[in-house]
């Protein structure tokens, strides 16, 4: 589904990314792991279109994306969650779940996809007409990832999503994402918390300054006694 081969993505004259390689399939929820200011971030920024690449290519379903728009890369199936939640304060659930469906025209399946997104997070339907900015951290995740499932994504780009939850949200968020990877959404998951993203993870990427040091299945990781060192406390 997609293959990232050899991007260099620079900030100014830092270079970020230094010529990662990975891959994902259809069907899988892959992991990325590391530090802060690995280039965690920045993968799924180079993805989504919001920071272009120097070098290297990046291949969706056999196209190539790294001179398409952010807002091509939405209609062509890819969706970001990023960082923070990002949420619009001053708006509805409702309408910041609008906002999600801004590229799609298809009315009977946008009240569609609001329906599943109500069933998967109960909460939002309960606060369909609240300000997002007076919502909890947990609700404001729940509504960022309920917005990106309105442009009816195939990839879901999810950039650090227990940041900063209570650890029974944190649980009930990652139940959710393996119930949204069930449904059929493939999901590339950028998580600090290394045990839980592995827990779910079919396979992880560990990457270091910029580089991606170890790929394996998560279950081998798990039992890697650098990465249970280094990320697990163990």
């Amino acid at each position: 589904m997609l293959v990232i081969d050899g991007i260099v993505t620079h900030y100014g004259p830092v270079e970020a990314l230094k010529g990662i390689s990975l891959e994902v399939q259809p069907g899988e929820i892959v992991t990325l792991i590391g530090a802060n200011g690995a280039g965690k971030t920045t993968t799924l920024r180079t993805l989504s279109g919001l920071v272009r690449p120097t070098r290297g290519s990046i291949q969706y379903e056999g196209r190539e994306l790294t001179t398409a728009p952010p807002e091509r890369i939405v209609e062509m199936g890819i969706a970001h969650v990023p960082e923070g939640r990002r949420v619009f304060p001053m708006m509805s659930v409702v309408e910041n779940l609008e906002l999600g469906a801004f590229t799609r025209k298809d009315k009977a399946g946008i009240r569609e996809d609001m329906e599943r997104v109500f069933e998967l997070f109960p909460r939002l339907a309960e606060r369909r007409n609240q300000l997002a900015g007076t919502m909890s951290g947990g609700e404001q995740q729940m509504l960022a990832i309920g917005r990106a499932l309105m442009t009816r994504p195939k990839l879901l780009l999810l950039d650090e999503p227990s940041m900063g939850l209570a650890p029974l949200i944190v649980e009930n968020i990652f139940e959710i994402i393996q119930e949204i990877n069930a449904q059929g959404t493939t999901v590339l998951l950028v998580e600090q918390n290394a045990h839980m993203a592995l827990s779910i993870a079919h396979k992880g990427y560990v990457m270091e300054t910029g580089r991606i040091v170890l790929s394996d299945t998560s279950a081998a990781l798990m039992k890697n006694e650098d990465v249970r060192r280094a990320y697990l406390g163990g």
